[in-house]
């Protein structure tokens, strides 16, 4: 049987199978970004044929199918989805555009905040309100929820977000306004906020709620399509999709918390990433994914990536949560531009599939970082792509040299200037994601994917001091590869009320115990497997505005000192974030969050028997510019075994990505196969 994880990506569909003896197999497909399931549906073809069989006859024998997509986050950035309605408590309408009264960057007095998903007319009041205890100061008037939907109706809106204040501690109005909602406009989309962020917190909670109506209608409507495409072509066994906590969810799940995919591609990723640390034993690692639009830095240290509720796409509120996870825009199709001021820009405009770079041949003019790398002769034109896409190496000159002329430089001194300046852009994202979090790069290893990744790594860890470079087989499909290492998740929390003083043992006890028993029964209902328990508590000091989230693993939930043990461990990790802690001030305890997590088989790359080294031949040599043109190695990443080893410079190719090794830097080969490179 196979599992296959398939990673929708802005240029490529990566695609890996997997058998039950751990061989595994990819193939990678041009993203359809009209209709992602067409791309999907082509990989699936092009990997068949790498398996030697026919897709009818692969998708027979796969008994589960893990899908990263990128559509809910595209349709947040393109502003193309659901025409959202929002009925809220009288009163509170404007909270989205209130948000925490804080603009997003304080100090830009121009910049206006990023408009708001809902319109002012559709955000609609309605006469009712809880207390901050959850009991009732006003009943929900049904004259008042009556004349909303006629406006909703009036409105044209095709989804509607339901957000009443407080509905986190009693959800009775907001179940009372969906059932009149449902019966009065039967195929409309509902998004409720007690369902979707039972927190406090009222702008956290209405702009998740909002954000979920607004791409889950097109979430659904592309899964549900993907379904049916693929059960026609003979798919039987479940499909799954990834979120973006890394824990994967059936497609009716994943639909309904749509607001939870839009990490979904680059939460497989940091999946791979942590199998990668387990596999190579590494703690620490900072994975670096250059794709063809963009680039993902993540964090592994200790063997574990974080979590965060701190999400925010396009300008949009995700409270959900979420692996840490950075994007910038720089990838292979970053867009290469000379501004009024005669300054060289690359991105954040990206070339995309379609056209794509100018060295495609699709019609793009526009110089992009792959045009760059073939005018220095990193890429190969005509084996890009294992030779089944030739590159245009003229029509990239042509292009660079539009840029050349701008500059008043050489086509050389150009194409050398794009590709600094991205890996400028790239080493910056790094230190936002490390420094910034009081982590120091210098005592990570990079573990380098995404299939242009390995052009870049080398200079980018330079510039950040980090000395070495884990590159995988794999590592052109990394995302879609970790999502085979993907778990099962199910997560629950809930915002404890106190009518004033610490939370007691008891309290803790009954308040775990249930959401426990809300996740498990959720999880069982697709999964009869292994499951494991994670919990853990959004706590705060008493005069703070924001929480942390503290590890509740491995506690004596019988103990009388409970409460004393949680707080500790609150101290301890206020001060691993902010260097110091206040044990003399009042903890106060907000949120309690448990997941339920079904543990599935690991399959993929395993240890393989170390081969008796031979002598590590170059396949030929290519004229590339390292500090000059000269004629540099060239090996093929394919043939080389456990025990190589060999010295910069050097060009190292397979079929999907390419590697470049600089003057000094010394690369050996792993017992994975892997390339593991000290620089200089």
């Amino acid at each position: 049987m196979y599992t296959i994880g398939v990673d929708v990506g802005g240029t490529y569909t990566d695609l890996v199978a997997s058998d039950d003896s751990g061989r595994t197999v990819f193939a990678k497909s041009p993203s359809t970004p009209a209709d992602q399931s067409l791309g999907v549906m082509a990989g699936l073809e092009e990997l068949a044929r790498r398996l030697g069989v026919t897709r009818a006859e692969m998708l027979a024998k796969t008994d589960r199918l893990v899908h990263g997509t990128t559509v809910a986050t595209n349709a947040l950035l393109e502003r193309k989805g659901a025409k959202v309605a929002l009925l809220t408590t009288e009163g509170h309408r404007d909270v989205l555009e209130m948000r925490e009264g804080l603009k997003p960057d304080r100090y830009d007095l121009r910049s206006p905040p990023p408009e708001p998903l809902v319109p002012r007319e559709r955000r609609l009041g309605v006469r009712e309100r809880l207390k901050a205890d959850g009991s009732a100061a006003i009943p929900l008037d049904a004259g008042s929820l009556d004349a909303a939907i006629a406006s909703v109706k009036k409105s044209g809106a095709n989804s509607i977000a339901v957000c009443f204040l407080h509905a986190y501690l009693n959800p009775a109005h907001e179940l009372a306004a969906v059932e009149r909602l449902r019966a009065a406009m039967p195929d409309i989309t509902v998004s409720r906020s007690s369902d979707v962020l039972p927190q406090i917190k009222e702008y956290e909670r209405v702009s998740t709620t909002v954000v979920n109506a607004y791409v889950e209608p097109v979430v659904r409507r592309y899964l549900t399509n993907l379904e049916k495409r693929l059960i026609e072509a003979g798919f039987k066994g479940s499909l799954f999709i990834v979120l973006s906590h890394g824990g994967m969810a059936p497609v009716e799940e994943a639909a309904r918390l749509a607001a939870g995919t839009v990490l979904s591609g680059p939460a497989g990723g940091v999946s791979g990433g942590r199998r990668c640390a387990d596999l190579v034993g590494i703690a620490d690692l900072v994975p670096f994914d250059m794709g063809g639009t963009s680039t993902d830095i993540s964090l592994i240290a200790e063997g574990q990536a974080s979590l965060s509720a701190d999400g925010m796409l396009a300008g949009q509120r995700i409270a959900l949560r979420s692996l840490d996870i950075a994007s910038i825009a720089a990838g292979g199709g970053s867009i290469a531009s000379v501004d009024g001021s005669g300054t060289l820009r690359v991105g954040p405009e990206s070339a995309g599939s379609v056209p794509g770079p100018a060295c495609y041949g699709n019609g793009g003019t526009a110089a992009t970082v792959t045009d760059a790398n073939v005018v220095l002769g990193y890429l190969d034109a005509q084996a890009f792509m294992g030779g089944a896409r030739p590159l245009d190496r003229a029509a990239a000159e042509a292009a660079v040299d539009c840029i050349a002329a701008a500059l008043g430089l050489s086509r050389l001194e150009a194409a050398v200037g794009i590709y600094r300046m991205i890996n400028l852009n790239m080493a910056d994202g790094i230190r936002l994601m490390t420094l910034r979090r009081g982590v120091d790069p210098r005592k990570f290893a990079m573990l380098s994917f995404g299939g242009a990744a390995g052009l870049h790594a080398a200079e980018v860890a330079r510039e950040l001091e980090i000395k070495r470079i884990i590159v995988p087989t794999v590592a052109s499909v990394l995302s879609a590869w970790g999502m085979l290492t993907s778990d099962l998740r199910y997560e629950v929390s809930r915002t404890h009320y106190g009518a004033g003083g610490r939370i007691t043992a008891d309290e803790v006890r009954a308040l775990f115990g249930e959401l426990e028993k809300q996740a498990e029964g959720r999880l069982r209902s697709w999964y009869n497997g292994p499951v494991r328990i994670e919990r853990s508590a959004e706590m705060r000091y008493g005069e703070q505005i924001f929480e942390i989230d503290v590890s509740l693993d491995g506690l004596d939930w019988s103990s009388p000192s409970l409460v004393d043990t949680i707080e500790q461990r609150f101290h301890r990790r206020h001060e691993e974030l902010y260097t110091y802690s206040s044990p003399g001030q009042e903890v106060v305890f907000v949120n309690a969050r448990v997941a339920a997590v079904g543990e599935v088989a690991q399959r993929g790359e395993g240890a393989k028997a170390a081969a008796q080294a031979s002598a590590c031949k170059p396949i030929g040599t290519r004229k590339a510019y390292f500090g000059g043109w000269r004629d540099i190695p060239v090996y093929a990443f394919d043939k080389l075994q456990s025990g190589h080893s060999l010295e910069g410079p050097a060009i190292i190719e397979a079929e999907t990505t390419t590697v470049l090794v600089d003057t000094g830097d010394r690369v050996s080969v792993n017992a994975l196969g892997w390339l593991d490179i000290t620089l200089r």
